[in-house]
Order: structure tokens, then sequence, then C-alpha cells
């Protein structure tokens, strides 16, 4: 009889210990927009699994130098390039990738200004000529938006023009260069526009030289916890993350 009061004491102890116990810290490296999306649902996931979470965030041209040197991670989320990139350099788990949203490109203005017409690809061309000033991602720090934009400026052989009057930031916000009034246009990720108070969404670039950029998902081949680190991953691309996508200007990959 004792030994059985005492079973169900253990088992009940065990029942009700936290499960933090078990639990893994993942570390998780994350390019450009997809930071905030991660933000947003790692408490619900930490809630659920009592694992936790910790984030780092870079471009994606920064965070292959970081991983390619070393750096060590559970999972990250770049482009789908770069995530079979580093798989073909054993730095990503193989089959592990998933690719979970997209984000296309937009233009801004401050609040209040009047907003120009770039509904078409002539009418944002002449939006950006009339400009007093431009700005963007800068290429050379590796941010996928800033490498798009100065190919188009190209493209549309408007970048001697456009050159004189650019403002490149260097990662971040481009929406802080416009709202403080360095810059009168700005063209950056759609998302990380409409979280950004004291800017305003002009629209999408038109369809025809829009750009998505893909966040796809991969484990560290080298991760501490495959299982907690893939349960991210698989939580990351479940519905709950489609109304969270929407609500900061991204979409489903699949959309």
């Amino acid at each position: 009889m004792k030994l059985t009061l005492l079973s169900l004491a253990m088992v009940l102890l065990a029942a009700g210990a936290p499960r933090g116990a078990a639990a893994a810290e993942i570390k998780v490296l994350t390019a450009g927009a997809f930071k905030q999306i991660v933000v947003a649902l790692a408490p619900e996931f930490e809630k659920q699994t009592g694992h936790t979470v910790t984030i780092e965030n870079e471009t994606v041209g920064a965070l292959m130098k970081k991983i390619e040197g070393g750096e060590p991670f559970d999972v990250m989320f770049l482009s789908p390039a770069a995530v079979d990139d580093l798989v073909k350099k054993g730095k990503v788990a193989d089959g592990s990738r998933v690719n979970i949203a997209r984000v296309g490109v937009g233009v801004m203005v401050k609040e209040g200004a009047p907003k120009p017409d770039v509904g078409t690809v002539d009418a944002f061309k002449q939006a950006v000529l009339a400009a007093k000033s431009v700005a963007y991602i800068d290429p050379a720090s590796g941010g996928s938006s800033g490498i798009y934009v100065a190919k188009l400026l190209a493209q549309l052989g408007i970048a001697d023009q456009v050159k004189p009057k650019q403002k490149l930031k260097q990662g971040g916000y481009v929406a802080d260069l416009i709202e403080s009034g360095e810059a009168e246009l700005g063209i950056h990720q759609i998302s990380e526009i409409v979280p950004h108070k004291g800017v305003t969404l002009v629209g999408p670039l038109p369809k025809e030289i829009q750009n998505y950029t893909t966040y796809a998902a991969g484990v560290s081949s080298g991760a501490k916890d495959k299982d907690a680190a893939t349960a991210l991953v698989r939580f990351l691309a479940g519905p709950r993350t489609a109304e969270i996508l929407k609500s900061k200007g991204m979409e489903p990959a699949g959309s």
C-alpha cells in the first residue's frame, strides 16, 4: 500500500513538474522583416512548449557571413537561395527548409505629405524623378530590398539621375529617414513601412516591376535540440501565422 501511494505521489509530481525542466533555448537568426513575425509569435510558442526563443536580426548578407564564420544557431530565417546555399555548405540540415512568408516592395512618404501616383511603371518612374530625395537600403549592406531597388533604377534608366539625391540606409528602417524629413520618398519592403508611425504607404510597386522577398526557415545542422528547433519552424509555418503576416504587411509564401 505504501509503495502504491509512493508511486502515485511520484506520478503526480512528474505531471506537475514545470515543462522547463526539459525545455530548450532556441537561438534564432532572422533577416529583415521576418523578425517582427518571430517576435510576435515567440511568446505563444514559449507558453505552449516551455522552450525559450532568443532572436538576433541582421541583413541576409550579414547573417550569411556570421553563419559561414561559425556563428552557432538553431533556426534561421533567410531567403530560400541562402538556405539552400547553407545546406550545401553543411550549415543547415538537408530537408529542413520551409518557405513561410513573402513580402513585396512599396513606396512611402511622410505622414500628411501628398501621395504621388505609383500605379504604373511610368508613374513610379516619374514619382522617383520628381522627388527631391529618395531613400532605400544601401545595397552594400546586403539588404535584399536595397539590392533590388538599385537594379530596378538602373533597369528603368534613371540610376544616374537618382544618385545625387539618394539617401542610403545602412540596414534598419528606411522609414526613419522619411519620418525625420531627411528624404522625401522611400522605397522599402511593405512590412517595414506598415508598422512604422510617421509615414504613409503610398502603394506597392506596379506588378510588372514588383519583387517579392521570400523568407524560408532552416534548422541548423548543429542545433542543440533539433526537435525543439523543428517544432518552432512548424509552429511558424502554421495557420496562426497567416493572421500575423497580414497585419504586418506580409503574406504566406504560397500566396
